[in-house]
């Protein structure tokens, strides 16, 4: 198998022509003069008016096989974070050739909803898809349900653009195709080896309770008991900094794989807790719960989403070790990290990259603050918030 090759540059510079040519001359130096399969970039919304020309200036001159790209509120590139700036972030991979193919979706409206068209037919269960989809028009949750059923399995990974607050003002790209809603994305086979992690950002507070009665997405009972007599008990448990965490960033962990005797970071889905009904007894949350499902409530703050992250990228191995069957260490990264994270969340610049880049060395890396974010749990592919979802290459 040829050997891969990975490059990646960042410009800030406020011209959107200037800041292709800083870009293209970095990449085409860290090729060695060869064409990538692959490109993706992601360009802020100062430069949302010149995104049809950047498309067509990055694939006039380095005619990649596949070209996606998006418009996103902030931009990623090696260990920086750009906020609130001007900024071009170009990823390129080189596989050998011809071995992955790209798509674009589109959204037609029927009388009972939509129809998607042009998801690509005959994917392998073992490939992964990289996935920049608008966040008005398609309905991203059904889509990637389909696919769970449909291609067990396959992983997909990407983020939706946050460029724009409003239908039709985002940008995507599929080779010369620039659209305004949709999806874009490229089928990458089982061959190229990519990872995928998913930071949800938090940290699971009590017990793990099955649910003994539910109500589509209304928690009536846990463990036999009422779904507020068991977030009573965690509160009364709780100590002082615990409980205005549970105030103010409650989530629940929805267990994805039931047949597991213990949990640990990666087997919830994590949701919203969106009401709590003293008078019911009963707790609300953002996703359909079933009797006989595991939940356990978590808690999210700028502290639990840097350990998780942490200890996924722990997970990952020390720079230079292998994550992959093939034997070779994570040599590049996309980030799909949700716009509100950040210095707004964090507190300092250059957080999800910083890690990224303290635990596996530097990286050809770019990435986008989505306004949501779409990675595999427990083996299931799922739309996310407030999340870093990163696939790792070697």
């Amino acid at each position: 198998m040829p050997r891969s090759r990975y490059a990646a540059a960042l410009s800030v510079h406020p011209v959107a022509f200037e800041a292709v040519g800083a870009v293209v001359g970095e990449l085409l130096e860290q090729l060695e003069g060869e064409r990538p399969d692959l490109i993706v970039f992601f360009v802020s919304r100062h430069h949302v008016d010149a995104f049809a020309d950047i498309a067509e200036g990055l694939r006039a001159l380095l005619e990649p096989d596949v070209l996606l790209g998006a418009t996103a509120v902030s931009i990623a590139g090696g260990s920086r974070e750009v906020e609130d700036e001007p900024a071009l972030s170009v990823w390129a991979a080189d596989w050998g050739g011809g071995r992955v193919g790209g798509f674009a979706l589109d959204v037609r409206p029927e009388a009972d909803g939509v129809r998607v068209e042009g998801w690509p037919v005959d994917i392998a269960a073992d490939a992964t898809v990289l996935l920049l989809a608008d966040p008005f028009s398609l309905p991203v949750v059904d889509l990637l349900a389909l696919c769970n059923t449909r291609v067990p399995g396959l992983r997909v990974v990407g983020g939706l653009a946050s460029a724009g607050t409003v239908a039709g003002t985002n940008r995507l790209v599929f080779d010369d195709r620039v659209v305004r809603s949709g999806a874009v994305g490229v089928v990458l086979p089982g061959t190229i080896p990519v990872r995928t992690l998913v930071s949800q950002g938090c940290r699971p507070v009590g017990s793990p309770f099955t649910v003994t009665k539910a109500d589509a997405n209304v928690v009536l009972e846990l463990g036999g008991r009422t779904a507020i007599a068991r977030l009573e008990e965690l509160v009364a448990a709780a100590g002082t900094e615990e409980r205005a965490l549970l105030a103010h960033g409650l989530q629940v962990g929805i267990v994805v794989d039931e047949h597991r005797v213990e949990f640990a970071r990666g087997d919830f889905l994590v949701r919203s807790v969106l009401d709590a009904d003293h008078r019911t007894g009963t707790v609300t949350v953002g996703a359909p719960v079933e009797v006989g499902q595991i939940l356990q409530f978590q808690v999210r703050d700028a502290d639990a989403a840097d350990d998780d992250l942490r200890a996924l990228l722990e997970a990952v191995g020390p720079f230079g070790h292998s994550p992959f069957d093939d034997g070779g260490p994570v040599r590049s990264a996309l980030l799909f990290t949700c716009n509100g994270r950040g210095v707004g969340f964090f507190g300092h610049p250059d957080h999800d990259t910083g890690l990224i880049d303290e635990w596996l060395g530097p990286l050809p890396l770019a990435g986008a603050f989505c306004a949501g974010e779409i990675g595999p749990i427990g083996g299931r592919n799922f739309l996310h918030g407030f999340t870093a979802s990163i696939a790792l290459f070697g």
